[in-house]
């Protein structure tokens, strides 16, 4: 599969926490985007260089609980205890280029790859991979599994004009996208096997799992987390 990096998730209990945590690590703060009812979630994006942005996510108050799991393990007691302490760098996208197609792919593997979701906001049209009870993807082996985070969702935008060209590009560059997880080599055998294993750089940790991305800014290299 050819994929490349879409955007970066930023986790918040509110957008306007999580815009003053990409402003004070990046300066630069996102703008408004949109909400999603299927989700019961609304975000905020920032455009970034090399056809990617970044997204501040949050459950929308204002929307009534949806009949399913929110995405990206919202819902999740672990996400929410995290989210006590404020925002943070939770997960990233990999987007599936064409003439590949995500829900065929999706389709052959169902054991290794979540169901597919249309999603549409105004003119976007996209899927996306979300498990059943909304956690976070992850790689499954024989006496473990890999993901909190660190495992990519998948996305395939099914217009020309997706976020990572059409909103407005910032002075922000993505250097290098790293993780630390306890069973770091499943982790990158999984990331091999979907063609992501380039995207990411997977470190071994006694510690918690961690995702940090380097990116450079207009005053210099900043690392999110």
């Amino acid at each position: 599969m050819n994929l490349a990096i879409d955007h970066l998730v930023i986790a918040a209990p509110d957008l306007d926490a999580g815009s003053e945590h990409v402003a004070s690590m990046l300066g630069i703060a996102p703008q408004a985007g949109g909400a999603h009812p299927r989700m019961g979630t609304h975000n905020r994006v920032l455009g970034m260089f090399g056809g990617m942005y970044l997204e501040v996510i949050a459950i929308d108050p204002a929307a009534s609980a949806p009949e399913r799991a929110r995405w990206f393990g919202l819902d999740s007691e672990a996400v929410r205890e995290r989210l006590r302490d404020g925002p943070f760098f939770a997960h990233w996208a990999a987007r599936v280029e064409r003439p590949a197609d995500l829900s065929r792919w999706q389709a052959q593997y169902p054991d290794r790859i979540a169901p597919a979701i249309p999603m549409d906001r105004g003119a976007l049209h996209w899927r996306l991979t979300v498990p059943d009870d909304g956690s976070l993807p992850a790689w499954q082996g024989e006496a473990a599994s890999a993901g909190e985070g660190l495992f990519p969702t998948l996305i395939q935008w099914d217009v020309q004009n997706h976020p990572g060209i059409s909103l407005p590009r910032q002075d922000l560059a993505l250097r290098r996208l790293r993780g630390q997880h306890p069973h770091a080599e499943l982790l990158r055998q999984g990331l091999a096997w979907i063609g992501a294993a380039s995207l990411i750089d997977i470190e071994q940790t006694d510690g918690p799992p961690a995702l940090l991305a380097e990116i450079e800014t207009p005053t210099g290299l900043k690392t999110l987390r």
